[in-house]
């Protein structure tokens, strides 16, 4: 089936572009074991939205939640009583809801099936006889396009909310009810605009135009303050956004496969970094920043931004192979390459999380060697004036300090030599 993924591809395009019907098939990740979506190159459908979440993502996410309580007990000392979460529409259609079962058993809800068929048909809270810890107050931050797609799992966090905050429990187990009582601002699901997308990021990295964190943080917070709900239109409620980000102690990311990485986007960087960089705008001080590896469904792992970002530069950036497999793609590689140092250098100016190695090695792997350098040169000048520019875009803002005069000389000589090259070319 993945032998004929490639024919089928060229196939499928061509009988659409002549008007022809390409044949339908189901979405998911085959690295997730999903062997049904193969072969590709069909017109996939996403999922039946009544079979929310799934058993099985429930399963996952269950576990999941257990694992991050866990080990940020034994790293703080402490119960985790307040985190923020981001969760797209994507990974939700791949997966079957795993974001909404973790956010689910975090806050200390359990569905109730169906016995027939399955499905959930309602939520109920599990008692704190059972969960033996506190309930955690999450804030979710729903994409644009999850929030068009998936309108009756952002009703369920909202009655699941709406339960927890209804029990007579004591303060120290259930925060959430308890500023209900003092009728706090209580919404806890934020996304944009009705009809827009995006966090408000990537206009300000690609134009260069902010000077600190403090920009980012408050273009999220201008992009994510409408609450979400009921079925009840969506509202403007900056408040309430700042309000849910008080005493945040954790921000999560889960990524549900490992076909793509957090570098291969920048949707990473503007909700992942974006919602750390506004709680750390909100507190002033920056949150414990998590990503959650679901790619193995039997096995799923929590660990912090840093290891995250430290295993996609050693097992690709820096991977030989994959450098030179994107010397096989030409200006199309050579753009790969720049777009992976621009969302790194994104993640590290909302969050201050990419060690000064990262920029060294890449200044040192790609444009120290002779054949990657000449490999830009010739397939895409351009992205090597980006790339030696990006570089010293890092070492000017502070995020890269340990470039020294050697690094900073060679990469303005790398600047002007790719411009000389481009306005020749003109």
């Amino acid at each position: 089936r993945l032998k004929f993924s490639a024919e089928n591809e060229k196939s499928s395009l061509l009988d659409g572009i002549n008007g022809f019907r390409v044949k339908s098939g189901p979405a998911g990740a085959p690295t997730r074991g999903k062997v049904e979506v193969l072969p590709t190159g069909r017109n996939f459908y996403s999922v039946d939205l009544r079979g929310l979440p799934t058993e099985s993502a429930w399963d996952l996410g269950k576990r999941s939640a257990e694992n991050l309580i866990e080990l940020f007990f034994q790293e703080s000392g402490e119960h985790l009583t307040h985190m923020a979460m981001s969760v797209w529409g994507t990974s939700t259609m791949r997966n079957g809801g795993e974001d909404i079962g973790e956010l689910l058993a975090l806050i200390g809800v359990k569905p109730v099936w169906d016995g027939k068929n399955r499905r959930m048909i309602d939520i109920e809270a599990i008692p704190l006889s059972i969960l033996n810890r506190p309930r955690v107050d999450v804030t979710l931050r729903i994409s644009g396009f999850f929030r068009d797609a998936f309108p009756q799992l952002v009703e369920i966090v909202y009655k699941a909310q709406k339960i927890i905050g209804s029990l007579d429990e004591p303060k120290e187990m259930n925060s959430y009810a308890e500023k209900v009582k003092r009728n706090e601002p209580v919404g806890r699901i934020f996304g944009s605009a009705p009809g827009s997308y995006g966090a408000g990021l990537q206009t300000l990295i690609d134009s260069g135009a902010w000077e600190d964190r403090t920009d980012l943080a408050r273009a999220y917070l201008a992009w994510s303050k409408w609450q979400y709900g009921s079925t009840i239109e969506p509202v403007k409620d900056n408040e309430g956004l700042v309000n849910s980000l008080k005493g945040i102690q954790l921000v999560l990311h889960n990524q549900d496969n490992r076909e793509h990485d957090l570098l291969d986007s920048d949707d990473y960087y503007q909700f992942h970094g974006g919602l750390a960089a506004a709680v750390e705008e909100v507190n002033g001080c920056l949150p414990e920043i998590w990503f959650g590896d679901h790619s193995r469904f039997s096995r799923p792992r929590i660990h912090k931004l840093k290891k995250e970002i430290d295993k996609v530069m050693r097992s690709r950036l820096l991977n030989p192979k994959w450098i030179n497999g994107m010397k096989g793609h030409g200006y199309k590689g050579a753009f790969e390459m720049s777009a992976s140092l621009d969302y790194l250098f994104a993640y590290d100016a909302a969050t201050n999380q990419v060690p000064d190695w990262c920029y060294s090695s890449i200044c040192q792997h790609w444009l120290n060697e002779k054949d990657t350098k000449n490999f830009l040169i010739d397939k895409n000048p351009h992205v090597l004036r980006d790339i030696g520019e990006r570089l010293l875009e890092a070492n000017n803002r502070g995020l890269w300090k340990s470039a020294n005069r050697e690094e900073i000389n060679m990469l303005k000589t790398i600047v002007n030599e790719a411009e000389n090259i481009i306005e020749k070319a003109i």
